[in-house]
């Protein structure tokens, strides 16, 4: 199992040289870097060309990018408008287009594999008009990717158009040059039996999942815990990641910021997470045995 790290830990600050070798000597091998401008300004050649030096010198892979979400670039915020595939209006929809194709630019000075998208908001209604939209987007977009060697990858959200189902019947649909970003938090918020919903979104999407994202919940909010912090069964998580079809999954810790008077500071954070992967490493090698 690949030690790898979202950044999205610490998004509202700055990423920096220092941030990364706390990373490497946390025992990480592998990043997945959160592309929101005022966290890593992925549109500056200089930035990234920095980004790729600091990597190499700390013997970190960069895995994946993540998508913004937003096009607010002001320091320390994570909110503000939207940015979104699935933009009806042609010019936002554009808009859009141009931001991500600069975010999939990166991978001429710094090659990396997958950029994690979501398929619209947190609270997305299923639309025939977004989807005719997210398509197009999309359409255009893996073209762009392919030439670079990234491929996108959808991640199921708490959302109807995020729902692995509805993914399921859009990718079956449009054909389209993507896979998937398999969130088991997001998963473990959908309807129905709390300990069968991972497992049957998963099942959903099982043939198309390319990498994913760990971390927990008590399956009624979007927490972003460390494993075992929440109330997902993690031995049947991992015997489930270990058959998927792609051998050696990604699993990428996304875990959410402390943040408050009394939180801890950015180095403890990410050696709690390290905590929290010597643990979810040591339950997936027993599962070997």
């Amino acid at each position: 199992m690949q030690r790898i790290l979202s950044t999205y830990l610490f998004v509202s600050k700055k990423l920096t040289p220092e941030l990364l070798t706390v990373i490497h000597q946390n025992k990480f091998q592998a990043v997945e870097v959160f592309a929101s401008r005022h966290h890593f300004d992925y549109a500056n050649r200089a930035e990234v060309r920095s980004l790729a030096q600091s990597l190499a010198d700390n013997r970190l892979i960069l895995n994946s990018l993540h998508a913004p979400t937003n096009r607010d670039v002001a320091l320390n915020r994570e909110g503000g408008t939207p940015l979104s595939i699935t933009e009806v209006e042609r010019v936002r929809r554009i808009e859009a287009m141009d931001e991500l194709r600069r975010v999939i630019d990166v991978a001429e000075d710094l090659p990396f594999s997958r950029l994690i998208v979501h398929m619209g908001g947190s609270r997305e209604a299923a639309d025939s008009r977004k989807r005719d939209a997210a398509f197009s987007t999309l359409e255009h977009l893996s073209l762009h990717a392919k030439h670079v060697g990234v491929t996108i990858c959808i991640e199921n959200t708490a959302s109807e158009m995020g729902a692995p189902a509805y993914l399921k019947t859009f990718l079956d649909e449009t054909r389209l040059n993507v896979r998937i970003n398999f969130d088991i938090g997001h998963a473990h918020l959908l309807d129905g039996a709390e300990d069968e919903r991972v497992a049957r979104g998963f099942e959903v999407l099982r043939d198309a999942v390319l990498s994913t994202h760990i971390h927990d919940n008590h399956g009624e909010k979007d927490e972003h815990l460390l494993p075992y912090d929440g109330t997902i069964d993690w031995a049947a998580a991992l015997k489930m990641f270990r058959e998927a079809p792609v051998k050696d999954l990604p699993l990428t810790l996304e875990i959410k910021e402390k943040s408050g008077p009394d939180a801890p500071g950015v180095t403890e954070q990410i050696a709690a997470v390290a905590r929290g992967a010597d643990r979810l490493e040591e339950a997936w090698f027993d599962s070997q045995v």
